[in-house]
């Protein structure tokens, strides 16, 4: 998601064309679209997939993964191109087609799951510091904590300034991931052991009964929200067709990109399971890569990937800055989110939308403390929560082909958007069952708070707040939400 999020800035708000000579060719969009995908997250993928699977469940994940994200890409090529007026965010598909309630839903899932990905990196980064400063320990003690919010208020002022990107971090932070894992990649290529990644391929239990990791389907389910966090951000690749030279090039650039991402991901999460067991994959500290390569080549190898994922997310951080707060701004702009959310300051920047947004970031991470693994824990909510605008994109896409808004007469390509809408939806609605009740109720009262925020955007609109039916889903989520407070109060339900 590293990469993802800088590159989703782009979706907030979708650039206009660029000038003739200044039009992209199908290699730089294909590695706008790897770089908008490859992010921080790949670095632990070697104890994340092997937390609940086997090798053989890692592949059917991987397949499952490939298919449906695939398929969710086209859709918002193809929305990008069929819907140009809906510019603001992908949330904005899920409010044309479903409602204003959905529509916020959305986006307040959206702008959820980007201020606590930056939580989860912010975890990740002081976990990886914590090899070369033993002080930070797993990346959620106080002294990461501390250093944690001294870098996201030293980032918020400046942004309230008007500073509000730099030129060389985009070349930064892809060298500082591309190569060490490119070189983990080779190393670990020529140091895989086929006997220890068939091992006990589908993670049954031994004779005694011993060791099993559940089903086929548990299995699988457990590699899903692991596949959505390192795929956030496969929505931007639609916005380069205001870029391109030849609008061919950017579905050509999009398949090519996500399958080479696909197969780099796949790579990192099977090879390390030839290399080390299950047991000591699922054991290892955030970044895991490092352990595992440390395992082959010593502790210069651990070292570089501590390094790299340093650089990599600590140079964006300013880019998902301004993500977070960029997607309530444009919601108080176009009256999804109230007007308040919308105001700048003398610079030009977000400035309510960047004080709110830092605020519960900053609350996240002192509730870090409290969790056992801040970096799992704040990247499984936050991939929770991004599914709303995820399920709906796909929903709408498949409502527009079945009524053929948007479609001429005898336009061949409704058969295929239908079934590539129909595929994304289901591949949204088996990922919101895969993420399992414990996420979906905490995500539940984080979403909850939100219906206060919706009626008062609604009330400067002069709408009718709620219609029948999102009155219904409105309660329905408000006693979720309390229930689900109830049982974390008593201890029956808890994080990570």
């Amino acid at each position: 998601m590293e990469s993802n999020m800088a590159a989703t800035t782009d979706t907030v708000a979708v650039p206009t064309a660029a000038p003739a000579d200044h039009k992209l060719t199908l290699i730089p969009l294909i590695a706008l679209v790897v770089g908008s995908m490859i992010g921080g997250g790949v670095f632990n993928l070697p104890s994340d997939m092997s937390r609940g699977a086997s090798p053989g469940a890692i592949v059917i994940g991987w397949l499952v993964t490939g298919l449906g994200m695939l398929m969710l890409a086209f859709v918002y090529q193809d929305l990008a191109v069929r819907k140009p007026a809906l510019n603001a965010g992908p949330y904005a598909y899920a409010k044309a087609g479903f409602g204003p309630f959905i529509g916020f839903n959305s986006a307040w899932g959206y702008w959820i799951s980007a201020f606590l990905g930056n939580v989860a990196y912010a975890a990740a980064i002081f976990s990886a510091l914590s090899y070369f400063l033993p002080i930070f320990g797993g990346g959620s003690n106080l002294p990461s904590i501390v250093g944690a919010s001294v870098g996201v208020w030293a980032i918020h002022f400046l942004v309230l300034k008007g500073i509000r990107q730099a030129a060389f971090i985009n070349v930064v932070t892809t060298i500082s991931k591309l190569v060490p894992i490119f070189l983990f990649l080779l190393i670990a290529i020529i140091a895989f052991h086929w006997d220890k990644f068939t091992f006990n391929f589908w993670g049954q239990p031994d004779a005694a009964g011993q060791g099993g990791l559940g089903s086929l389907l548990s299995q699988v389910k457990s590699t899903m929200l692991v596949t959505v966090w390192v795929f956030i951000g496969i929505e931007g690749a639609s916005v380069y067709s205001t870029r391109a030279a030849k609008r061919s090039d950017v579905g050509r650039a999009t398949l090519i990109g996500f399958i080479g991402c696909l197969g780099l991901y796949a790579l990192v999460s099977l090879l390390a399971t030839g290399i080390m067991s299950q047991t000591d994959l699922a054991g290892l500290k955030v970044p895991s890569m490092a352990g595992v390569f440390e395992s082959l080549v010593g502790p210069w190898g651990a070292a570089l990937i501590n390094l790299g994922l340093i650089v990599s997310v600590g140079g964006a951080y300013l880019a998902w800055t301004l993500l977070c707060a960029e997607i309530p701004y444009v919601c108080g702009r176009d009256g999804t989110f109230p007007k308040w959310f919308a105001v700048e300051n003398r610079n030009g920047s977000p400035a309510n939308s960047l004080w709110v947004t830092n605020g519960l970031i900053q609350l996240f991470l002192v509730l870090s403390y409290f969790s056992q693994s801040a970096y799992q824990f704040f990247y499984f909510i936050a991939s929770v929560a991004i599914l709303p605008p995820y399920v709906f994109s796909g929903a709408y896409a498949l409502k527009l082909a079945i009524t053929g808004e948007g479609y001429q007469a005898g336009d061949k390509a409704r058969g295929r958007q239908l079934l590539v809408g129909l595929i994304a939806t289901i591949y949204g609605v088996w990922l919101v069952y895969a993420a399992g009740l414990q996420y979906l109720l905490m995500c539940a009262i984080l979403f909850a708070p939100g219906i206060l925020v919706y009626a008062k955007a609604r009330k400067e609109q002069g709408g009718r707040i709620f219609t029948g039916v999102e009155m219904i889903i409105a309660i329905a989520l408000v006693a979720v939400a309390l229930w689900a407070g109830w049982q974390m109060w008593i201890g029956e339900l808890s994080p990570l």
